[in-house]
């Protein structure tokens, strides 16, 4: 928990916690696994944190940019890459990757986490745009909290949909009983999903593929809603999806879609991109 809340690999975590500077409920935290319940009061010293440091280009890292101006680029995600560093991924990240062939977005947003405006989880592949102008970021981030950015993403999913299309309306936030997941809360942040089912399948076994639109942009959402609903994503180990009858090293999920008006421009840019040859091989088995 610490190196989530201070994002901080677990090994710095570690050393915090031996110098005495986590406390919980006004005493000193201990090294070993300690149970934290809601409304206990935990204390990190942020003056022994160690100093973070900045993303550094890293040009042996692959990354498929599907179209690129003075203003932006955008990129079709691989699977198993995460966008940005954070604890536990220092390095070999898609923003390491992409300041090797840009370096200037290393002074856009966020320096830490440069040029990113929206993101993908690591396993998800698809569609993403970075900013690589101050004003380009300014815009992107206004769009996309208007909610005028579309993302569309095909999702093949355990059984059968209950209805042909839907809005799943639920708010989410950090499960409490495992802060790396995130689960739907009474408390949580507002977040709607849409979904149309594309195609069905009973071959090996009942298995959905939908299409699915954000109308939001939460940690995890498409997973968790889908999960919420019985129908975890194909392969997703963390909300219920891996079953060995479709064996999968990821979920199957993949931002197929994107399309916003060119921040400086005002014109619409529109991109496709084609499913991934390991959902491919997936979808074959299905029928």
């Amino acid at each position: 928990m610490i190196s989530l809340v201070a994002d901080i690999p677990r090994a710095a975590a570690a050393q915090i916690i031996d110098a005495g500077a986590v406390l919980l409920d006004d005493v000193i935290v201990k090294a070993g696994k300690i149970k934290v319940t809601e409304g206990q009061h935990l204390v990190i010293d942020l003056t022994l944190l160690p100093e973070k440091q900045l993303p550094a280009a890293e040009p042996n890292i692959k990354v498929d940019v599907v179209y690129a101006d003075d203003d932006l680029i955008v990129i079709n995600k691989q699977a198993g890459i995460v966008v940005h560093p954070g604890a536990g991924n220092p390095t070999g990240t898609l923003v390491n990757a992409v300041l090797a062939l840009y370096p200037e977005i290393a002074t856009v947003g966020d320096v830490f986490r440069p040029g990113v405006v929206h993101r993908l989880d690591a396993g998800t592949t698809g569609l993403m745009v970075m900013a690589r102008t101050a004003r380009a970021y300014d815009s992107l981030v206004d769009a996309l909290s208007r909610r005028v950015v579309v993302r569309r993403y095909l999702a093949l999913v355990w059984g059968e949909m209950s209805a042909p299309s839907g809005v799943i309306d639920a708010p989410l936030g950090r499960d409490q009983r495992d802060p790396t997941r995130m689960a739907v809360l009474a408390g949580g942040k507002p977040a709607r999903t849409n979904y149309e089912v594309r195609q069905a399948f009973n071959l090996p076994v009942s298995c959905s593929l939908l299409e699915c639109g954000l109308e939001t942009g939460r940690t995890h959402q498409i997973r968790v809603h889908l999960a919420t609903l019985g129908h975890s994503v194909v392969g997703d180990v963390v909300y219920g999806g891996a079953r060995s009858v479709l064996s999968s090293p990821r979920p199957m999920l993949h931002a197929m879609t994107l399309k916003f008006d060119h921040p400086v421009t005002g014109d619409e840019m529109k991109f496709d991109a084609q499913i991934p040859a390991d959902f491919a091989a997936i979808l074959k088995k299905c029928s």
